[in-house]
């Protein structure tokens, strides 16, 4: 006869549908590039910081200047008398830093900082393709969970209705009945825990997206698991030292500061600037030698002719700090210690990627074998409910035994599936601490989404006709040991 687990696939199975088409990963991965507001924020940042390139840039440019004025004077001359009259003027002047020490370190300093957030932006464009596939992922181990809990849900509470049936015809005792109601009220709050978890981690999705979603492609279990490529830890660690943008970011930090320590200390050297000056004015008092008849203007000039000048210079300054009141000295001290902070922050990060790396590539290896073992697993907590169930008919089991060997096998199911999640992530994060991940590894898991995935019917892995002989063997074995050994006392 069917046993719990089956029975409750196929019932869920039939009684669902999933008329609404399903989103790939693919698609959220393409709705949170239009839509995440944290990349948003990080473009925005990103862009702001490279302006400082231009900026520094423009310290080695010649600087073009123009001016113009006009005023209303007037003159008082005790004795002589006084006049009044309009002047106005313009000016246009050309700097060109020949020799600024402070501003080409700056320069190079900028380009550093423009550099460095280039890569950060680019550590987290990577960082969005991983939230957004622990977020779907998690999605899929939360539908997956939901599953088996109405799973294991139906199957407690037909062992409830089992329970009840032989009690009434004196086959068991109240306690069975008892028993079994509380296995039965335990999976229903289970059941309701994994609704809340499946509607809480949809809304990572939304976070990310920005849109709602009602379904997901599931992943088949067919996924190749396999081990990490090039099979090699210290591979990996030497990509990752290279290669994490992280920390490609934190040793452009370090150029950077160094760059702004040289701009601190030539604040003590001279500079040096070809300085080109035109100006031009017009009006004011009279400058002829006419005689006057007693005014003003007799007096300051007459009125012989005006006042009109222009005047064109060309040259070279230089200019000299020779006090400035401690403060290029602090800003040296200060650059020195930025450029301190700035090494040992990128030794810190060094130190972080190698034991990510580390850490992931031992985990994903391992993970390779836990996902067949639980697999395997699976067959076993099968084969072993079954002759639980045939001990219970024939007398030699009791409920308690029953109910824990289903429980056994809903968890054996739960952590096959979390451990086959885990892989997946484990899997990109390896490649992100080595600064690989890319959109095509989205694109490769896509590959493996069944559009028809129905997780009260896919929840649990299709077995082989090796592991179904297998978990045959195993119950056909185990059966007559439960037919022969004598009722415990568990009450």
């Amino acid at each position: 006869m069917l046993r719990p687990l089956y029975v409750a696939i196929v019932l869920a199975g039939l009684s669902s549908g999933h008329a609404m088409a399903k989103t790939d990963l693919m698609t959220v991965y393409q709705e949170a590039l239009a839509n995440s507001a944290d990349l948003a924020a990080a473009r925005a940042e990103s862009q702001a910081l490279q302006e400082a390139l231009p900026q520094a840039r423009s310290g080695l440019l010649p600087e073009i200047g123009l001016g113009a004025g006009a005023a209303r004077e007037r003159i008082d001359i005790d004795g002589v008398g006084s006049d009044s009259y309009s002047t106005h003027y313009y000016q246009a002047s050309l700097v060109q830093p020949l020799f600024d020490a402070a501003s080409w370190f700056n320069y190079q300093a900028a380009k550093a900082v423009s550099e460095q957030a280039r890569l950060e932006f680019s550590a987290t464009q990577q960082a969005l393709i991983l939230e957004v596939a622990q977020a779907y992922f998690n999605v899929l181990f939360a539908t997956d969970t939901l599953a088996t809990a109405r799973a294991e849900e139906e199957a407690f509470e037909r062992q409830l209705e089992q329970a009840r049936e032989r009690f009434e015809v004196g086959l068991s005792a109240r306690t069975d009945v008892l028993e079994a109601l509380a296995g039965f009220d335990t999976s229903r709050a289970a059941r309701l825990t994994a609704q809340t978890n499946l509607a809480v981690s949809y809304q990572a999705l939304t976070r990310l997206t920005r849109r709602d979603y009602d379904d997901l492609m599931g992943i088949r279990h067919e996924l190749p698991v396999l081990p990490p490529t090039p099979a090699s830890l210290q591979d990996w660690v030497d990509t990752a030292a290279v290669q994490n943008l992280s920390l490609q970011a934190s040793r452009l930090a370090i150029a950077s500061a160094q760059e702004t320590l040289r701009s601190s200390r030539a604040g003590y050297a001279p500079r040096v600037n070809a300085v080109l000056n035109h100006q031009a004015s017009f009006g004011g008092a009279s400058t002829g030698a006419g005689a006057g008849t007693g005014g003003v203007g007799a007096g300051v000039g007459g009125s012989g002719g005006s006042n009109d000048v222009e005047r064109t210079s060309i040259g070279v300054e230089l200019t000299l700090p020779l006090y400035t009141g401690g403060a290029t000295t602090s800003r040296v001290r200060e650059s020195s210690y930025r450029l301190s902070q700035a090494e040992y922050a990128s030794e810190a990060q060094l130190r972080r990627v190698v034991e990510t790396t580390r850490n992931l590539y031992r985990t994903v290896t391992s993970s390779v074998e836990e996902v067949e073992a639980r697999r395997q697993a699976i067959v076993s907590a099968n084969a072993a409910l079954d002759a639980t169930q045939t001990g219970y008919e024939v007398g030699t089991r009791n409920v308690v035994d029953v109910l824990e060997a289903q429980r056994n096998l809903f968890r054996t199911v739960r952590d096959y599936n979390n451990t086959r999640y885990n892989y997946i992530i484990d899997n990109l994060s390896l490649k992100q601490a080595a600064g690989t991940l890319s959109p095509e590894d989205l694109q490769d898991l896509s590959r493996w989404l069944n559009p028809n995935y129905d997780p009260d019917r896919d929840f649990i892995p299709p077995f082989s006709e090796d592991e179904v002989e297998r978990m045959s063997i195993q119950r056909e074995e185990a059966i007559p040991d439960a037919r022969q050994e004598p009722l415990r006392n568990r009450f």
